[in-house]
């Protein structure tokens, strides 16, 4: 047997002078140059490749290749080809590692291991993406179209990163034109392609050859302090004003521009008259080639409310600043107007019949004083009381609330707002005509303005005989910041006419060229009937729970909302396209903040 020698050394040149024990007899494989890695990885069959009709049941996950695990993200958009040129587009939802060998690393001694190693070695592990097909791209006569998923792919086929700005755009509904939101993102990041420029813009549809403009369906803005929505509430609202943007108002094929009413409690929208000094010629460069409207809007007013002995200080902006107050004659149409708090039935129906009786008598000339007097006398209550119309308390109710309304509301030494309506001045199109109210300091007042105001829009835009032509003939956007103080829920007569109002404005507004543009903090507080009819939903960031539930977007996307940074967004536009994460401008179009 000696003559064999030593049995362990055979084949083993370098035997003698090796360390007993050593682990690195076996050399691993050097993968990186052999084939072509051409994407992330392959879909694997491991534990199925399956679509289903039922999304639960759909099983897709994707082994990805060591040298690319580290680019991989939750929301990453793929694509996977089948055999005979179409694709599967779609996006990672789920990442995990499992072990490619079958041991156990709970242990003391692999972590102490790990503990002074300098790394893992990924080929020791799979790192699996687990893939949720969007749509499946297919050409049509040179045209990429999109289609339900309805095919499996083969296994093992390679997926790579989605890079084109076609099939992206195609695999998310997309559109290639419309009003400007933002750049599609993942994680905060923008999605890049191969192209130039190599971002993706989102944009919502604005044109009737895809259906009616998306504006009036409506648009919802949420978002915390310091979250950016006002920020990119100007953004949008500039892109409405772009000069060379039309809708058609009549069967006769006649367009005009917009016209953007934005009531504004924080005093910041009249800014947009003015260009953004903090805007680098890179900037306006970038904008330019995305077609952007940008810069100052020169045809930007102010329309400020007098309100007892309130004063108005525009030094941040160099708007024109035109003075307005609320006729009393506007209350007979919204008799909610004159009651300062909550109302029964009971209690409205007094006052209606009161108005109507006061009107014939003074005509549309009379004043809230002259009302408040009116209710004074004592031989109208009595009257009122003993034929049955209006009971002495109801009667006592109404004047209470009547003469409880703020000091210096109505008729104050300034033009009629509906003077200045009549005179196509408040409403033209291709102007933004801003309501600040940040220098009323009584909140009932300031809501009773932005109601008034916004209910003579809505009204002439529902009315088939309009007195004011101006506004039934202008496509028309009504901006309205804080709208939760405006359009809540709340179990009076006054909240229930303005909240079946706007309803029904809104429900209306693809008829009457009309849209809603609501911009909170707080849209949990926002009458559900009103809610529904908003279809694009912009949610930047919010921290409370409550108003996270409420805006109503797919679980994948409000998980995200509490860890957005300024300026990111979920948009959940149904009609427009897939649920979606962008990055607004980090630039403001026009002047924003008072620094």
């Amino acid at each position: 047997m000696s003559d064999l020698g030593d049995f362990a050394d055979h084949g083993r040149d370098d035997a003698p002078d090796d360390p007993p024990g050593d682990e690195d007899d076996f050399e691993r494989a050097d993968l990186d140059d052999v084939g072509s890695d051409d994407g992330l990885g392959t879909l694997t069959v491991s534990e199925g490749l399956r679509i289903h009709e039922d999304g639960r049941e759909t099983s897709l996950k994707a082994y990805v290749t060591a040298s690319n695990r580290s680019m991989v993200r939750l929301g990453t958009y793929l694509v996977a080809p089948y055999p005979g040129g179409e694709k599967l587009f779609c996006r990672i939802t789920g990442l995990e590692y499992a072990q490619a060998f079958q041991s156990d690393d709970a242990t003391e001694i692999h972590a102490r291991r790990a503990m002074r190693s300098d790394g893992i070695d990924e080929q020791d592990y799979e790192f699996l993406a687990e893939l949720d097909p969007v749509a499946v791209l297919y050409d049509d006569g040179g045209d990429l179209k999109r289609r339900m998923p309805d095919r499996v792919p083969k296994p093992e086929t390679v997926v790579r990163a989605a890079d084109d700005a076609t099939e992206i755009k195609t695999g998310l509904k997309i559109p290639e034109d419309g009003v400007f939101l933002g750049h599609l993102s993942v994680g905060g990041e923008k999605v890049r392609t191969a192209a130039e420029p190599p971002t993706i813009d989102y944009r919502v549809k604005d044109d009737y050859e895809a259906g009616d403009p998306l504006v009036f369906r409506h648009t919802l803005v949420a978002g915390g302090t310091g979250s950016g929505k006002t920020h990119s509430a100007k953004n949008v609202l500039r892109q409405y004003l772009h000069e060379d943007r039309r809708y058609p108002v009549d069967s006769g094929g006649a367009e005009r521009r917009m016209a953007v009413v934005q009531f504004d409690p924080q005093d910041e929208y009249a800014q947009m008259h003015d260009d953004n000094p903090a805007a680098s010629p890179s900037d306006e460069r970038a904008w330019e080639t995305q077609g952007l409207a940008h810069g100052g809007h020169d045809d930007t007013v102010a329309f400020v409310p007098k309100v007892g002995s309130a004063s108005y200080a525009a030094d941040h902006h160099g708007a024109e600043q035109v003075e307005f107050t609320i006729p009393f004659s506007m209350v007979r149409a919204n008799p909610w107007l004159v009651a300062s708090s909550g109302l029964n039935d009971n209690q409205y129906g007094a006052l209606h019949l009161l108005l109507d009786r006061f009107f014939d008598q003074y005509g549309q000339s009379g004043t809230y004083r002259e009302f408040c007097t009116f209710l004074d006398d004592p031989a109208l209550k009595e009257e009122l009381d003993e034929s049955g119309r209006v009971h002495e308390a109801t009667y006592e109710a109404v004047m209470r609330r009547v003469h409880g309304m703020p000091s210096g509301l109505f008729d104050q030494d300034a033009r009629p707002i509906t003077d200045l309506v009549e005179d196509r001045q408040f409403v033209r199109p291709g102007r933004l005509s801003v309501v600040p109210t940040y220098h009323i300091s009584n909140s009932r007042a300031a809501e009773t303005v932005v109601l008034a105001v916004s209910s003579l829009l809505v009204d002439q835009k529902l009315s088939n005989d309009p007195r004011y032509e101006t506004i039934k003939e202008t496509p028309l956007l009504v901006g309205m910041d804080e709208a939760h103080n405006f359009l809540a829920d709340a179990d009076s007569v006054q909240a229930n006419k303005v909240v079946g109002k706007f309803t029904e404005a809104a429900k209306q507004g693809r008829k009457e060229r009309l849209g809603l543009f609501l911009i909170t903090q707080d849209p949990q507080d926002i009458a559900d009937p009103v809610f529904k009819q908003v279809n694009t939903t912009v949610v930047l960031n919010l921290g409370d729970e409550d108003a996270i539930n409420a805006v109503n977007i797919p679980n994948e996307l409000q998980s995200k909302v509490p860890y957005f940074e300024k300026g990111q967004m979920a948009v959940y536009s149904p009609d427009n396209s897939e649920p979606v994460e962008i990055q607004g401008l980090p630039t403001c179009l026009t002047r924003h903040g008072r620094d």
